[in-house]
């Protein structure tokens, strides 16, 4: 794994932990001489994990849409900063760059490149790992919500086991490591969900 993605918020959240183990996740991603790809800001947790990095002797690249430049207050000291039309652009190139995804605490943007990430894989459009950070209990209820939709059938089981959880930052790391993706085949998933009869 030579380059990781890791998705997170562009404020720092109301816990300090949050930011500590934002330290903690640059420190080891610098250590382990892997390349961090992020979304390019300098604020908040965003720009926290770039500047551990940075600080650790490691290297990054940021991705930002020339229209956040201003509003993110795109980072100045990356090794590698790309300027790109679209947050359409930003998150593929991100996927493209990147051997395996971690997400930090964040809002809405984190959720989305997260679910995206994770559709992209279930349709077997890319085979790389995608892990919760989960820092302080951060995503415990979208963990349950998960879990719940494998229960209601609208998520299969080996597909929810896509997404890692730990909320150690090494162990983190670990588990991207060893990711073995799941087989499966698209076509006889689908057929399988044309014979199944609606319920009642």
């Amino acid at each position: 794994m030579k380059k990781i993605c890791v998705f997170c918020g562009s404020s720092f959240g109301n816990n300090k932990s949050y930011s500590d183990t934002a330290n903690i996740l640059g420190n080891l991603i610098a250590k382990n001489n892997i390349e961090l790809v992020y979304g390019g800001a300098s604020v908040g947790l965003m720009g926290e994990i770039a500047s551990a990095v940075l600080n650790a002797g490691g290297k990054v690249t940021g991705v930002i849409p020339k229209q956040l430049i201003e509003k993110e207050v795109a980072h100045t000291g990356l090794n590698d900063l790309r300027i790109v039309g679209s947050m359409h652009e930003r998150k593929s190139l991100m996927a493209e760059l990147s051997d395996g995804f971690i997400a930090m605490p964040g809002g809405f943007g984190t959720l989305e490149e997260v679910f995206e990430v994770v559709a992209w894989g279930q349709l077997n459009f890319h085979n790389k790992p995608l892990g919760l950070l989960n820092v302080n209990g951060y995503y415990n209820n979208l963990i349950k919500f998960l879990d719940h939709s494998v229960n209601e059938n609208f998520i299969k089981p080996e597909h929810r086991e896509m997404i890692l959880v730990d909320n150690d930052p090494e162990a983190m790391l670990t588990q991207l490591q060893n990711y073995i993706p799941p087989k499966f085949d698209k076509a006889d998933w689908i057929l399988e969900m044309l014979n199944k009869q609606k319920p009642a």
